[in-house]
C-alpha cells in the first residue's frame, strides 16, 4: 500500500534481498541493476514482470493505492495459486479474502504454507488452480475419482415427495 511502502520496502529489501546477497545468491532488482538473473537471457519487459512465475528467489512488487487496487491487480496477473495480504485492518482482510479468487488466500501469513502436508493432505502430489474438482494442494484422495455401489430390491426413482425433499431448501 502506498501509505506504508516507504517504510516497509527498505525493511523487506534488507531482509530478503541484502541477506540473500550476503549469502552468495544473485541479487537482481529490475531497473536498478544492469544484469538480469542467470535464469533469464535478458530482462523481461516491464509489462510482463508482474505476470511471471520466476521459479527463483525473485520478488516482483507493485505498490497499490488501496485494497481494491490490489484485488484488481491480482485478478489481472495472478496464477490463482496463493495470495496474501498483510494488514491490521479486518475490513480490508475480509474484502481481500472474499474477492480474491485463488486456491489459497492468506491474511498475515506466508503463502509458503500452500502445501499438501501443511493442509493435512499427506504427501502433495500436485496443485490445482482450476475450479473443477479439487482446488489447491492435492493429495492422493483429491486425485482419485468416486465409485458408488448401490444395492436395492427393485426400487425405482419417483418415491414420495416427502422422502425426496431437498434438506437445503
Amino acid at each position: 500500500h502506498k501509505d506504508v511502502a516507504a517504510g516497509f520496502l527498505p525493511l523487506l529489501k534488507a531482509r530478503l534481498v541484502d541477506a540473500r546477497a550476503a549469502a552468495g545468491l544473485v541479487r537482481w532488482i529490475c531497473g536498478w541493476m544492469s544484469a538480469p538473473p542467470p535464469s533469464f537471457p535478458e530482462h523481461p519487459p516491464a509489462s510482463r514482470i508482474l505476470t511471471l512465475n520466476f521459479l527463483n528467489y525473485i520478488l516482483a512488487i507493485a505498490v497499490v493505492d488501496d485494497v481494491d487496487a490490489a484485488i484488481a491487480h491480482i485478478a489481472r496477473h495472478s496464477t490463482h495459486h496463493s495470495e496474501a495480504i498483510i494488514t491490521a485492518d479486518d475490513t480490508a482482510a475480509d474484502r481481500f479474502t472474499t474477492c480474491v479468487d485463488s486456491a489459497a488466500v492468506y491474511v498475515n501469513a506466508s503463502t509458503r504454507f500452500t502445501d499438501g502436508g501443511e493442509f493435512g493432505l499427506g504427501c502433495e502430489m500436485g496443485i490445482s488452480t482450476q475450479k473443477l474438482h479439487a482446488r489447491g494442494p492435492m493429495g492422493l484422495a483429491e486425485l482419485c475419482s468416486y465409485k458408488y455401489i448401490i444395492h436395492g430390491s427393485g426400487q425405482t426413482r419417483g418415491g414420495s415427495a416427502a422422502k425426496l425433499q431437498n434438506p437445503c431448501n
